[in-house]
């Protein structure tokens, strides 16, 4: 029984142990940054002030700013603060989710050496529409802040990802090939 399950165990565990590996590292990567927000916070911050700026009709300037605390990056409308974007909206966590499950599928390297980085882009893209999005619901429609930053985008992002996986599964290279049966003549 457990011979059947052999992939699956195997799978399982090489995504976990890649997922944890990842994490720790991630962790040294953001503490490092002591009582300021890790440059990736602050590069999807950056980016995503750029993309409002050019939908934005007002002529107020978008810009961003670090926090006192260092704890987080303000995207603001002109001196106001509009959206706090904390290191976990810096979408590095959706990558280790990504990549560990990419690299748990056995992949030639010959294939996800172009797949992962074309899913980071996919993946970041989203993450900058999202965050970009949730600056026009805090100003436009508030009261629905709560749920679309914790529900609503966070689906999408995930969304996302499971049709990358989806598609990285599904792609006939990667099936395994079950033996041919034999015809009768």
């Amino acid at each position: 029984m457990i011979k059947e399950f052999k992939p699956v165990i195997l799978f399982l565990g090489k995504f976990l142990v890649l997922y944890f590996v990842f994490n720790i590292i991630y962790g040294y990567f953001v503490e490092s940054f002591e009582n300021k927000p890790d440059a990736m916070t602050e590069f999807v911050s950056m980016q995503t002030s750029k993309l409002i700026a050019l939908f934005n009709q007002t002529g107020e300037e978008i810009g961003t700013e670090s926090s006192d605390s260092g704890q987080y990056v303000f995207i603001q409308k002109g001196e106001r603060a509009i959206l706090s974007v904390y290191e976990g909206c810096n979408g590095l966590n959706v990558f280790i989710v990504f990549i560990s499950f990419v690299l748990s599928f056995r992949p030639p390297q010959k294939e996800w050496i172009w797949f992962i980085p074309l899913g980071m882009i996919v993946i970041h893209l989203f993450n900058l529409g999202r965050i970009g999005l949730l600056f026009f619901i805090s100003q436009h429609y508030p009261d629905q802040m709560y749920f679309m930053h914790k529900f609503g985008f966070t689906a999408i992002i995930y969304v996302s990802v499971f049709a990358l996986w989806w598609w990285w599964v599904t792609e006939k290279r990667f099936q395994h090939s079950s033996p041919k049966r034999k015809e009768s003549v």
